[in-house]
């Protein structure tokens, strides 16, 4: 098959390193010296300097002439660029499936990313969004990986899938969008609430209980926006949250352990140098939460660390002072 995967930074080309050993495969990039260096060097220096391009992996900027012969696109781009990337895309191609990878909802108008295709796409479209635990360090590397392609359209995930799918890259089919979207969001709030509890030295229980009851809030609002509990339950949602909150890849989790140092936010991305959608993703999710009247104690905890520069220390605090309640009672 031939595949174009849109976006050139670590989850794009560690996808297009896997994918290149089954498919012809072309990794389009908007930022042309970034592009020629990576044909230079035949690595992606910024993102995965370890990880050789293969040599049948094709590099390119030019979208419509890359899509002209394409039929299957991945869009691996964050959130905030979904939409006019589509819109981009839509001039070229409206006759091909579309699979995007990004986690969160969209700025302002706090949509899952499947609603900003509906949109932007053609009614009809063939579309499925495709999550789980993956660091792209790993994928890139040919470490066994299992992940969740999820569609409305179930002969498309189930085929898409199936193409995906290889040894060393396990895909599952869904149909339930909904729940693998929160989930794949989510998590990455609890990953910056996990991130600070271990930069605090609060320990592993404190982690334990803190990924659990994130879990029953990821649920809550999941289920909440149409999501089923057993996918919140699977890789694309207690799958990702365990690795996005105890694994040191995790950019989020970085996020939050230098927030316990009390460190600037601005410092912190400006340091990372990577997107860290938890800390956009966390406005949405408050915004959700309110609107629809779901209990999610430990997303608003994360909110006001960072949009209220209320001190870490002080909500933590906050936290363990809540009334006991039932375990499994919504609240």
């Amino acid at each position: 098959m031939k595949i174009t995967i849109i976006g050139a930074g670590a989850w794009g080309t560690a996808l297009a390193i896997t994918l290149a050993t089954n498919h012809r495969v072309t990794l389009c990039g908007r930022d042309a010296a970034q592009i020629t260096e990576m044909q230079n060097m035949r690595c992606n220096q910024r993102y995965l300097p370890d990880s050789p391009l293969p040599d049948g992996l094709v590099l390119s900027t030019d979208l419509a002439s890359t899509l002209a012969d394409s039929e299957l696109a991945i869009f691996a781009i964050p959130t905030a660029g979904l939409r006019t990337t589509l819109q981009q895309f839509a001039k070229s191609r409206r006759d091909i499936g579309v699979v995007w990878v990004c986690k969160g909802f969209e700025a302002s108008t706090s949509l899952l990313p499947h609603q900003v295709v509906d949109e932007v796409l053609p009614k009809g479209t063939k579309s499925a969004v495709l999550s789980g635990p993956s660091f792209a360090q790993e994928v890139a590397r040919s470490l066994p990986t299992a992940l969740t392609l999820a569609s409305s359209d179930e002969e498309f995930s189930r085929s898409t899938a199936q193409l995906l799918h290889h040894a060393r890259l396990r895909v599952y089919a869904s149909n339930d969008v909904i729940g693998v979207e929160v989930g794949g969001a989510v998590k990455n709030v609890m990953a910056i609430a996990s991130g600070i509890c271990d930069g605090m030295g609060l320990g592993q229980n404190a982690r334990a209980a803190l990924i659990t009851r994130g879990l029953a809030e990821i649920t809550r609002l999941g289920l909440k926006l149409g999501g089923r509990s057993e996918t919140l339950s699977g890789l694309s949602g207690l799958g990702d949250l365990i690795l996005t909150c105890t694994g040191d890849l995790s950019r989020n989790r970085q996020v939050g352990l230098l927030l316990a140092q009390q460190q600037d936010l601005t410092m912190i991305l400006n340091k990372l140098g990577h997107v860290a959608e938890g800390v956009y993703t966390v406005r949405e999710v408050h915004r959700l939460s309110k609107s629809l009247d779901v209990a999610m104690p430990i997303c608003d905890a994360v909110y006001r660390i960072l949009y209220e520069n209320i001190p870490a220390a002080e909500m933590v605090a906050e936290l363990l002072n809540r009334t006991p309640n039932l375990e499994f009672r919504s609240g």
